[in-house]
């Protein structure tokens, strides 16, 4: 069975205490995403290493009272999980085996990564910390840069069942829920890439609407409503309407990432044999939104790839 076990926090059970039995954490990568579950780990008490190939973005976390590791394979012998949320494929593996990689202290050590890649790359790095003598979990989550600050991020985790056990105290501190999907490597990747999938097509469908109303003299406003009241309302079209409507998109899911994301979906429907026509579309549409300038910026920018107008 795929769904062997989950974890669900209630969201209005957040708490600043110390979990019980929790592990000592250390966590690798100071971007968007992992900082904030960085944070939020040391403000439950769990007192966490930090480490991230630009030193410098360590200091907020410095601040708060994390400790900082001289490189990745101090912070995997510092404790006894290290965390860690890398940009893409190349990222998370010159984490691990590059020098002074996660290999290098992982040993007796539990090794979660909570980066987007696909499963070849979630595979390679699990089968080599496990040749290591560590235990291997991957849990890439559901949700951006708010959930992340929040606690309400959805973890897919698959992989070692006694090293998803021993980090539910940190995954209860960094999500509202959270899934052992298999205990196989892969089925965390193949998951995540399939909702990220979801969401870009959604939120390329939804831009072109957008555009559409714009162009047609209708009130934006008018069909946020509209959606919001029928079958079709979504969380998503709430979020990024706003910025939609104001052209201003500031980050919480870097639209490269979103593209990231659907580059790898379609590379996973290919080897699995699905047509995906629309995740196919949606991904050329964020290339475009990236070859006008908008790869840093929040994935709503795509809106500037179907109305380049509005820009």
């Amino acid at each position: 069975a795929i769904h062997t076990a989950g974890s669900t926090r209630p969201l209005a059970a957040r708490s600043t205490a110390l979990p019980a039995m929790a592990p000592s954490v250390s966590y690798i990568g100071m971007g968007i995403m992992g900082s904030a579950m960085a944070a939020n780990l040391q403000k439950a008490g769990m007192a966490t290493t930090v480490w991230n190939r630009s030193g410098d973005k360590c200091a907020p976390l410095v601040a708060m009272g994390c400790t900082q590791a001289a490189s990745a394979a101090e912070a995997a012998r510092a404790s006894d999980v290290t965390f860690a949320c890398l940009s893409d494929p190349a990222a998370a593996e010159a984490a691990v085996f590059g020098p002074g990689g996660v290999l290098e202290g992982i040993e007796g050590k539990v090794y979660i990564d909570m980066s987007t890649v696909d499963e070849h790359t979630s595979k390679k790095i699990g089968a080599a910390v496990t040749a290591k003598g560590g235990r291997y979990l991957e849990a890439p989550v559901s949700g951006s840069k708010k959930p992340a600050i929040d606690g309400t991020l959805i973890i897919l985790a698959a992989g070692d069942k006694s090293a998803y056990e021993l980090a539910l105290p940190a995954f209860d501190v960094m999500g509202k829920k959270s899934f052992l999907l298999s205990e196989e490597v892969g089925a965390g990747a193949r998951m995540k890439l399939i909702v990220n999938m979801v969401m870009g097509s959604m939120m390329s469908s939804f831009a072109e609407g957008m555009a559409m109303a714009d162009k047609g003299g209708l009130q934006q406003d008018d069909l946020l409503e509209a959606l919001s009241l029928g079958a079709i309302a979504a969380p998503l079209f709430a979020m990024k309407g706003a910025a939609v409507k104001a052209r201003s998109f500031a980050t919480q899911f870097p639209l490269k990432h979103q593209q990231k994301d659907l580059r790898l979906a379609v590379q996973l429907a290919d080897e699995l044999g699905q047509a995906t026509p629309i995740a196919a579309a949606a991904n050329e549409l964020y290339k475009q939104a990236k070859m006008v300038g908008e790869a840093d910026s929040d994935m709503s920018a795509v809106y500037n790839a179907v109305n380049p107008a509005a820009k």
